[in-house]
């Protein structure tokens, strides 16, 4: 028997740009806070996932300092955010997480950069 190699998977015919939020939360110093939270953000996740034109919805937590979760939130295009902003869900999110945090959330917002094109570093 001829063993065949992998299918090689297609170029894509056009690439989309990907619309990036990253959030940064610092927990309060406490355990139950500490729980409270990551439990919120898993099950913002699950929810925020599912929501149209949303890419990937992941949360994270520090390897090093339990207090410290990261949420990245990609998105097909910018103007897909109003799908999450319109989820019944998100006016919840705030008022349950702000309680838990020890300093504001840091939010910054990305355009990803396309890397489906070789290029030539000099």
């Amino acid at each position: 028997m001829e063993i065949q190699p992998p299918a090689q998977s297609k170029p894509p015919t056009s690439i989309k740009m990907v619309y990036t939020i990253v959030v940064h939360l610092y927990a309060k110093d406490d355990a139950a806070a500490i729980k409270k939270l990551q439990n919120k953000l898993i099950e913002a996740s699950q929810v925020y996932s599912k929501d149209k034109e949303t890419v990937s919805w992941f949360v994270m937590q520090d390897h090093q300092d339990p207090r410290a979760f990261t949420i990245v939130e990609r998105y097909e295009q910018e103007s897909s955010q109003k799908y999450h902003l319109e989820n019944p869900y998100w006016k919840t999110f705030d008022p349950y997480v702000l309680p838990l945090l020890e300093k504001p959330m840091d939010l910054r917002r990305f355009n990803e950069l396309d890397t489906s094109k070789e290029v030539k570093v000099e």
